[in-house]
């Protein structure tokens, strides 16, 4: 396997804020293209390919230490993140309270995607990996170019789109959302610049191999917002008195200028120290940002060019995103006065649970995988990329099987254990459990087809990606509609969830077809045969917890119950999983074992 560059210390590495794309400016742009004729996809016809260069030799940091390095900082970080989201919901619950403030929540981060998010993830980064490992002051120069430009850009955004805040909310939310969600969104939405800062900062770090920063900060950010919704719910809940369909907060009228700016200030202020606590990591690094203007030295017009296609896919899935919460809190809207219809609180939270185990285990994985990926696409060894194509996925899928089976045999015990806190009723928490159950189903779909969409950008292809997400996004968003059509309000979000699922399964066999026809054999039947042994370690083991439930005793009155019941049948879900995986001899489980005794005898 290869590792990181000659240099010790100077190898890229790869940013979690998302997939990388683009070429240095001094990269040679033969070396970028694939072998052979590609219909379609931007490149000419080329001749016989030259024999590719023999791989470096392994100098920089393992996989596996980084992946754990990141794996438990994300681990922590994801933790702490949904603490704060079970607290929020515990203090202002699932109804027109929550959904106001989780729909307002979503505009800077769309923006951001808009704006810089997708460019980022998809060129700049690896530019600032290319930049590292060939300018003569360590890519120092290009980074501070980088973000005096994204700060100026990132501020114009922020400012422009605070003040389109009342036309945000009515494209998203319900008539009796728009004064809520546009006041929360005075507030939030200038954490737009903060986003892109702390995105391009951790860009910074990670091509400088320092990952812990960008891993472990955000907790910071998560127990300012987690305090935020303690003092919430101590000062406005406690005493508030619920309606007849058990929400709290159900008018405008009972939601104060306290409140708000409570929640949405205290939401943007964790950003902000999230930011300024990257300071000593930078320095630690070596990299002091000072201000340049002289942008001409940056490759303008090669981001402009590839930016375009890479701006075609964030824009068709940022649409994505506002059909969802427009659905869902159209449901939400047309319920009854007595009665509760799940809404986007409740798709949000679900969502968070899928992207919580996604980006504690895939993430983590193609983090450390993504540098050497670059590197072999750089120098046209396709059959090392693939190799680590194939590993990650195998690797992630042996991680992510046996969660994917709790969400879907322990959905209910779940979900009552971590949401039913506070204003977050019983009712709620249940129809969390019933969406959590879709999450369960299409959780592999989604992260195979995310790790297999990074093997496009590790090419520095966008054409390609933004091109076969439009058909993708177009039957995500027929389902989206499909289902507020034919399905019963109380269903919806569960049927979203489906449609996204549909979605992710066509990218997956898209993204699979045409990585093939680029690089050639992908590994997957080694891969199909790991996947087939997990399922089935995961399906024994799934099914011994959905029975030892089936036979626990009712919970629905006892929070000591639900977490006891939640944590033994997913321990025991686990130790089977783990047993069956021996008994049917799953590679991944050798690897595991290894890497335990190795740390026992350290």
């Amino acid at each position: 396997m290869a590792e990181p560059s000659a240099r010790p210390g100077t190898g890229p590495e790869y940013s979690p804020s998302g997939p990388a794309l683009g070429p240095h400016p001094h990269a040679n742009p033969q070396s970028l293209r694939p072998p052979g004729p590609l219909t379609g996809n931007g490149y000419a016809p080329a001749g016989p390919a030259p024999a590719p260069p023999a791989s470096p030799k392994p100098q920089g940091k393992n996989v596996v230490r980084s992946s754990l390095l990141m794996g438990a900082g994300s681990l922590v970080s994801r933790i702490t993140g949904f603490g704060r989201t079970v607290v929020i919901s515990a203090a202002i619950g699932a109804g027109l309270l929550g959904n106001s403030y989780t729909t307002a929540q979503y505009f800077p981060q769309m923006i951001y995607e808009l704006v810089l998010g997708g460019v980022f993830a998809s060129i700049i980064m690896p530019l600032f990996v290319k930049a590292h490992k060939n300018d003569p002051d360590g890519g120092d120069a290009f980074a501070q170019r980088l973000l005096t430009l994204a700060a100026l850009v990132l501020g114009a955004a922020a400012l422009l789109v605070t003040l389109c805040a009342p036309l945000i909310a009515r494209a998203m939310a319900e008539p009796s959302q728009y004064g809520l969600v546009t006041e929360f969104s005075y507030l939030m939405l200038p954490a737009l610049l903060l986003y892109g800062l702390f995105a391009i900062l951790s860009g910074v770090l990670n091509s400088r191999e320092h990952f812990g920063a960008p891993m472990w900060v955000p907790i910071i950010n998560n127990l300012v917002v987690i305090t935020v919704g303690a003092v919430f719910f101590l000062v406005y809940t406690r005493d508030a008195v619920p309606n007849a369909a058990g929400e709290l907060f159900a008018s405008p009228d009972q939601v104060t200028n306290g409140m708000i700016v409570l929640l949405g200030g205290g939401t943007t202020a964790g950003v902000l120290i999230q930011v300024l606590c990257l300071a000593p990591a930078l320095r630690k690094a070596g990299f002091r940002w000072r201000l340049r203007f002289d942008f001409k030295a940056l490759p303008l017009r090669q981001i402009r060019r590839m930016a375009a296609w890479t701006l075609l896919f964030v824009v068709a899935n940022q649409v994505a995103v506002m059909a969802v919460i427009k659905v869902a809190n159209t449901a939400s809207g047309n319920a009854d006065a007595d009665q509760f219809v799940p809404g986007t609180t409740v798709y949000n939270n679900a969502y968070l649970m899928m992207m919580m185990a996604h980006g504690i285990v895939a993430v983590s994985v193609i983090t450390a995988l993504m540098p050497r990926m670059t590197r072999a696409a750089d120098d046209r060894r396709w059959a090392e990329l693939t190799d680590h194509l194939s590993s990650g996925i195998r690797l992630a899928s042996f991680l992510l099987v046996p969660i994917a089976a709790a969400f879907i045999a322990l959905h209910e015990p779940i979900a009552l254990a971590i949401f039913q806190w506070g204003a977050y009723d019983h009712t709620m928490a249940v129809a969390t459990g019933q969406a959590l159950l879709m999450v369960g189903v299409v959780l592999m779909p989604f992260s195979v087809s995310q790790l297999q969409i990074y093997a496009f950008y590790a090419q520095t292809d966008t054409k390609t990606v933004g091109l076969f997400n439009l058909p993708v996004i177009a039957i995500r968003i027929g389902g989206y509609l499909l289902a507020f059509a034919f399905l019963p309000l109380e269903w919806v979000v569960v049927g979203l969830l489906a449609a996204n699922g549909v979605s992710y399964l066509v990218s997956l066999l898209l993204s699979m077809s045409l990585l093939r026809k680029r690089v050639g054999l992908l590994g997957m039947r080694k891969t199909a045969s790991g996947l087939v042994r997990t399922g089935a370690a995961a399906l024994v083991a799934g099914a011994a917890a959905y029975g030892g439930w089936l036979a626990w005793p009712d919970v629905s009155d006892s929070k000591l119950g639900q977490l006891g019941a939640a944590f033994v049948l997913g321990i025991a879900l686990l130790g089977v999983y783990l047993a069956a995986c021996l008994v049917f001899r799953v590679t991944e489980m050798a690897s595991l074992q290894a890497t335990v005794r190795a740390r026992l005898r350290r």
